[in-house]
């Protein structure tokens, strides 16, 4: 089942690096300001050297994003990555595709859906599609 859910993955991250390079192309032609630079702490639900190390190259490899530090986990706190992002709208549009982005990567390695967001980011069932995603692929 690991080399099916990795292969699933695999292509949902093709359709993403696609759809990066797009957004990176399609701004080098827009006049006006070249993007929207920001950078976001992530605190990860990964746990294992082996998710950190392919979540983070998950990141890195999708135009408009790249992983610029890493914060080790204390026994209250979870590793976090430092993300830079070119092109979103806002820092909660950036951590909701990063945390679908873990999502997916733990359900693959995992085979089950991982926990929820931690609290400290601020994203809600309410403020993304995240959540609600977690909750239906519980389901299913």
């Amino acid at each position: 089942m690991l080399a099916l859910r990795s292969i699933v993955y695999l292509a949902w991250l093709g359709k993403e690096i696609i759809s990066g390079t797009l957004d990176v192309v399609l701004n080098l032609f827009k006049t006006g300001d070249y993007g929207k630079p920001m950078i976001v702490e992530v605190p990860m639900r990964c746990v294992t050297d082996v998710e950190i190390t392919l979540f983070a190259s998950s990141i890195t490899i999708t135009p408009g994003t790249l992983v610029v530090a890493t914060g080790p986990g204390t026994a209250t706190a979870p590793p976090t990555l430092f993300v830079h992002s070119m092109f979103a709208d806002s820092e909660e549009e950036v951590l909701e595709g990063l945390f679908d982005m873990e999502s997916r990567l733990l359900r693959t390695l995992r085979g089950r859906a991982p926990g929820e967001i931690p609290e400290s980011v601020g994203l809600t069932a309410g403020d993304g599609d995240v959540n609600k995603r977690q909750a239906t692929e519980e389901e299913s």
